[in-house]
């Protein structure tokens, strides 16, 4: 047998399992089964196998000396990140074996978290609402493993294994299967920058897993130039596409990644292993690459510059990274509809001058996706807020129907639909002095603010391991849900009916400031129609829309205008 270079449990012709372990720190490695220990064979480069007679549901766990660790790559624990690993069964029965998912210019994304939502079960009942809404994808917040009950899932420590309190396998694989007989897609949040500070037990035993001389707010860098390590984040990758059927992967921050080669190579191995599916890769990045951004690599990036410059524009707020929004807001609001990043390689006084991001004009407006609120804009306030309570909503309704009718693809938050004024808290389930930690530290990441630089002030800021701050989170819908929830349908209609079969075609023609707070913005669509909107954010707007001689497919009052010639 050649060099293990995969991870996790592999199932044996003859219904046993073959287990294997990359830990190079380790000479000696057992395998902990059925009450035994048995020694893993080593093959070299710090892999360890062992084949045994054990099938789905056995559980195990690998020793190193004295410690038993769970498998990096379990696919299923049982009593939490530092129990016991499940060998999986793969023998769940399709539904919708024939789904081949949506293109991406239909995409309409809705933001969920499964937790807060009732786990998988309680996601799945509220799939046809999401669909009768015209959304055609949901994103689960991360669902691997982390250290407790509650959490957003950013701070897992066995990114294959799916998180205990939201369901089993088979119920996230029951989920994926209801949401695609409605027609929605299914993507997934996958961190792969960090790992979180309880129950990671790799810095054991594969030290060269991390750069410890390269720090990154969670400690040192992924060594994702490492083959072992590049591996176990494509397997990761490919499992949730290939034994859960999700239809893309959001990829969280991977700045913090910082090598473009291994994006690039993971992008690459995933479109040739699932050649005959529209399966769609998404980026989150501070840096503004739109090297990365293109038909062979990655769909499209989280848009912060568009949600940063707009969150300006609706609540006045300019402190912390609003900052590089605040001059000029208008022109900058045009830069963005027009060429999609604000920062192309401009000075940002938030990173102390540094240059941020890449020339992005170029692009098609699907590479970039849009959003007025999601889980990083609404839960890293101190107290949670939602935009129903930061802005009127006038504005807001303008706003949302810049982000619902303009060519980008609009994501969602869950709640938003229904004008929810419930916050959305950052919670945890730490214990004893990572708790503590927790708890202060958020609260020492609030004194910079005017508003909580009082100590009696920053109390106020709930405490994260607290399940009424978990409790509190759970979107309810706001006074005017019925109205609002209508409000989004319909322009929601109109984007199906009158944009989507033109978007993937899409260019931008130009947009320009117009105002202290307007902008007037076109597209040539690919049937060669030309789609203006407008939008006035000032307090007072002035309403000069630009001259036409047709009716507009939609107004919201002297705020916002479109038209389609």
């Amino acid at each position: 047998m050649g060099r293990v270079t995969s991870w996790g449990p592999e199932p044996l012709a003859d219904g046993g399992t073959r287990f294997r372990l990359w830990a190079p720190g380790a000479p000696q490695i057992a395998l902990e089964c059925d009450g035994e220990h048995l020694p893993m064979t080593s093959q070299g480069d710090g892999w360890h196998f062992i084949d045994h007679a054990a099938g789905a549901g056995t559980r195990y766990r690998f020793r190193i000396g004295d410690t038993a660790v769970p498998d990096p790559a379990s696919r299923r624990q049982q009593g939490g990140v530092h129990g016991h690993s499940v060998v999986p069964d793969h023998t769940y029965d399709w539904r919708t074996p024939d789904w081949r998912g949506r293109p991406w210019h239909e995409m309409v994304i809705m933001e969920l978290h499964a937790g807060v939502l009732g786990g998988f079960s309680g996601v799945l009942q509220r799939l046809p609402a999401i669909a009768a809404l015209g959304v055609t994808a949901i994103q689960l917040m991360p669902i691997n493993a982390f250290a407790g009950d509650r959490g957003w899932g950013y701070d897992g420590v066995l990114p294959y294994a799916v998180h205990e309190a939201y369901g089993s396998p088979d119920e996230l694989r029951a989920l994926v299967d209801a949401a695609h007989e409605l027609g929605l897609s299914v993507f997934l949040d996958v961190v792969y920058n960090h790992f979180g500070p309880d129950g990671n037990y790799l810095g054991l035993y594969a030290d060269r897993f991390f750069h410890r001389d390269v720090v990154t707010p969670w400690g040192g860098a992924v060594a994702v130039d490492e083959p072992a390590v590049a591996r176990f984040f494509i397997d990761n990758a490919l499992m949730w596409l290939r034994d859960y059927r999700f239809d893309g992967l959001r990829f969280d921050a991977v700045h913090a990644i910082d090598n473009p080669a291994f994006l690039d190579a993971m992008a690459a191995e995933i479109r040739a292993a699932l050649p005959n599916r529209h399966v769609h890769l998404v980026l989150e990045n501070e840096h503004n690459d739109a090297g990365r951004l293109h038909a062979d690599a990655y769909d499209a990036q989280w848009n912060d510059d568009f949600h940063n410059v707009l969150h300006v524009l609706l609540t006045g707020e300019t402190s912390a990274y609003y900052g590089d929004f605040a001059d000029r807001p208008a022109e900058r609001l045009a830069r963005c509809l027009a060429e999609g990043f604000i920062y192309q390689g401009d000075p940002s006084p938030n990173h102390d001058g540094k240059l941020r991001g890449t020339p992005s004009g170029h692009l098609p407006p699907t590479r970039f996706v849009s959003f007025l609120q999601n889980h990083d804009q609404v839960g890293n306030r101190a107290m949670g807020e939602r935009l129903t309570l930061l802005t009127d909503s006038g504005k807001l309704r303008a706003a949302i129907a810049l982000m619902l009718l303009a060519p980008q693809i609009p994501l969602l938050f869950m709640g938003e639909e229904e004008g929810s004024e419930t916050p959305f808290l950052f919670f945890t389930d730490f214990q004893d002095e990572l708790a503590e930690a927790v708890r202060e530290g958020r609260r020492r990441e609030f004194a910079k603010f005017a508003a909580f630089a009082d100590p009696k002030a920053r109390e106020r800021i709930p405490d994260p391991n607290a399940p009424s701050t978990f409790e509190a989170s759970l979107p309810l819908p706001g006074a005017d849900a019925l109205v609002w929830r209508a409000f989004y349908q319909d322009l929601l209609r109109l984007r199906r009916e009158r944009l989507v079969q033109h978007l993937a075609d899409a260019t931008a023609i130009g947009a320009e400031a117009v105002g202290d707070a307007a902008v007037v913005a076109r597209w040539r669509l690919g049937n060669g129609a030309r789609l203006t909107i407008a939008i006035d954010l000032a307090d007072t707007p002035a309403a000069a829309w630009p001259a036409s001689d047709t009716t507009p497919i939609f107004m919201t009052d002297d705020r916002f205008a479109a038209w389609i010639e």
